[in-house]
């Protein structure tokens, strides 16, 4: 099964004509989005590019016949999930994947959209790695998004200790049937296999996604969240046992990654677009 993977595309609409021309070029059968779908600056600006855009977006991909998974991001605002689920859920071949395990082509993918706590502001998707997790430092109080607006909390690490951690929450996930034929697309890298880095060096992935994958074995985990990472650290492919771990990063030039599930073979592509 050929696939096209991309992430963090942050609303540019010139990398998401690109995604569909490539898939289309290249008989890719799914085409799977990582994350952070939507464009900064405004909680306006995202609910109109999910019906302005992206609706009429997925309709060429179901007329196409190419599957699209795809879910929202640490950096899209949570109170638009259901609005995106409702779009998605229209067309028989665009799947919202967030927490969810489908099977498509042989082959069962589960996504998962939480990320350990980061120290900016938006935290709608933000978590404890673990219980023993140590906060990074915050660049202000923390925000949720709301129907009626964002909402502070004063106090997010009181906060954040009544939510559910990463690794409790990848326990949740419907677990496949067969590992050797599930593909993972966690928005977070795991931590300690480079895929993590920032441009500072600092290595931000999470412990409790490299644990879970480590002790399940999936056939294939696609990342993205740290755009910079691949150019930093020169890698955008590991090994986690059996696991391939793919992270192709998203910079200036439009950046994804070709692959066929059979042979396991994957290629890594940056291109300008216009």
């Amino acid at each position: 099964m050929k696939l096209l993977f991309v992430t963090d595309l942050h609303g540019d609409t010139r990398k998401y004509e690109r995604t569909l021309e490539v898939a289309l070029a290249s008989g890719v059968e799914v085409v799977i989005n990582g994350g952070d779908m939507l464009p900064k600056g405004g909680a306006s600006r995202q609910a109109e590019f999910i019906t302005g855009y992206l609706e009429p977006y997925f309709a060429r991909y179901d007329a196409s016949g190419i599957y699209h998974l795809g879910f929202l991001g640490n950096d899209d605002l949570r109170i638009y999930d259901q609005l995106f689920e409702r779009i998605c859920l229209r067309f028989p071949r665009v799947e919202p994947l967030a927490q969810r395990r489908l099977e498509i082509g042989g082959y069962q993918w589960v996504g998962f959209n939480w990320v350990p706590d980061f120290p900016f502001r938006l935290k709608d998707r933000a978590r404890k790695d673990s219980q023993s997790f140590s906060f990074p430092r915050q660049f202000g109080t923390a925000l949720l998004s709301a129907p009626q607006g964002m909402q502070e909390i004063p106090d997010w690490f009181a906060y954040a200790d009544t939510l559910p951690t990463v690794a409790e929450e990848l326990r949740r996930l419907e677990r496949p049937t067969h590992m050797a034929r599930a593909v993972y697309v966690i928005h977070t890298p795991p931590s300690g296999l480079g895929l993590d880095v920032t441009a500072t060096g600092e290595r931000v992935g999470s412990t409790a996604v490299y644990d879970f994958l480590r002790a399940n074995q999936p056939m294939l985990s696609l990342h993205g969240h740290i755009h910079e990472s691949p150019r930093v650290s020169g890698c955008w492919q590991a090994w986690l046992g059996k696991t391939l771990c793919i992270q192709p990063g998203q910079l200036q030039p439009f950046t994804y990654v070709l692959g066929d599930l059979e042979t396991m073979r994957f290629e890594r592509v940056e291109e300008e677009v216009l």
